[in-house]
């Protein structure tokens, strides 16, 4: 869909450079037998270029790439108004573009949920104002060997402790097994202390773009879904949702900021020399989960049975979820997982119902 409304863009601002030539006789235009002054000339010229530009940001996925193309598509159609008789079926394109230039506008609309998540991001940054310290020997001298392991592979020691995290993804989901992958953009910021995460996933099914918005803040946690940043099809809120989130902030302590696993509020159980079991306690929040190492210290998994999986946001099923992962790769001075996968097992056996690859992280974030 992102190339054909590239293309559309570049054709349609192409078509209009008739109107300019028309106007400066720099070449035949049989199509145009409307007389086009020197100064229209230059409006038909100016909405060639608007619409250009507004593709070359699509491309370099600038988001508000809809502000020159809606004055564009403005601009070709009062042109085209000039011109009617030649020009009608331009209107056509206008048309046609108009869909993703206000489903876009409505993306950046102060309720849409990237605009929710700027403004939690800005309070959670307001909040939380202090200088990390570096982390030592002795802060995680009370951690199981494989996790003191764990940290040294990482590349955490001696390193400024984190406090907040902003990941940028890209992945896939499916809602079943038989269902086809969607391809997705996801967003997260983390806070370590109180611990916060948000998580924006952006994608779209059968070509109508959707958002889907996690917030954790303070003992709460919400997950909500709209099409086209209007209708809100899943609403998941309540007792289920504040744990299953609970597990998935655990899920990244491990996985994106294991600096943090130095938290006093995780219980460890050696269950052998390469496994742990964590359990943590957040906002009123129990929860555990079975970590597993390989020997050279790396994570290869996170299982646990206290997550609940919804459909519709008002159902629960309390499933194992597990997030294996891999690929591991140096930012900025720490090692991470590249990739992984988060699976429900079903009755029937595993179901990986979103796919992720870690495309860059930043740790102690200072501005939105």
């Amino acid at each position: 869909m992102k190339y054909i409304l590239i293309t559309l863009l570049i054709i349609h601002g192409l078509i209009h450079l008739l109107g300019f030539t028309k106007a400066f006789g720099l070449a035949q235009t049989s199509q145009l037998h409307s007389a086009i002054s020197r100064p229209m000339g230059i409006l038909w010229l100016a909405a060639t270029l608007l619409l250009i530009v507004s593709a070359g940001m699509v491309l370099l996925a600038v988001r508000w790439w809809w502000v020159p193309a809606a004055f564009g598509v403005v601009l070709s159609q009062v042109l085209i108004f000039t011109a009617w008789s030649d020009a009608k079926a331009g209107t056509i394109a206008n048309i046609i573009l108009l869909f993703p230039i206000v489903i876009a506008a409505l993306g950046a609309a102060p309720w849409s949920f990237r605009s929710l998540y700027n403004r939690e991001i800005a309070i959670g940054l307001r909040e939380r104002s202090q200088q990390p310290a570096l982390l030592t020997e002795a802060d995680t001298a009370h951690l199981p060997p494989v996790v003191q392991r764990y940290l040294e592979f990482v590349g955490a020691m001696d390193k400024p402790q984190v406090l907040n995290y902003r990941v940028r993804f890209s992945g896939a989901l499916r809602n079943g097994p038989n269902d086809k992958w969607m391809p997705m953009t996801a967003y997260q910021h983390s806070f370590a202390n109180p611990p916060a995460r948000l998580f924006l996933i952006e994608s779209s099914k059968l070509g109508i773009p959707f958002n889907a918005f996690h917030r954790y803040v303070g003992s709460e946690a919400t997950f909500r879904v709209r099409l086209a940043s209007l209708l809100t099809v899943v609403d998941a809120h309540g007792a289920e949702m504040n744990k299953s989130e609970t597990v998935t902030l655990l899920n990244d302590l491990f996985i994106l900021a294991p600096a943090t696993l130095i938290d006093r509020n995780i219980l460890w159980e050696e269950m052998d020399p390469l496994t742990v079991r964590a359990t943590w306690t957040n906002a009123g929040n129990t929860v555990s989960a079975v970590v597993s190492f390989d020997n050279s210290g790396a994570l290869v998994n996170f299982v646990s049975d206290d997550r609940s999986r919804t459909v519709d946001g008002k159902t629960y099923e309390q499933l194992r979820w597990s997030t294996p992962v891999g690929d591991w790769r140096e930012f900025d001075g720490r090692k991470l997982p590249v990739r992984g996968e988060a699976l429900w097992t079903l009755p029937a056996g595993e179901f990986a119902y979103a796919r992720f690859e870690l495309l860059e992280i930043q740790y102690n974030v200072t501005d939105r």
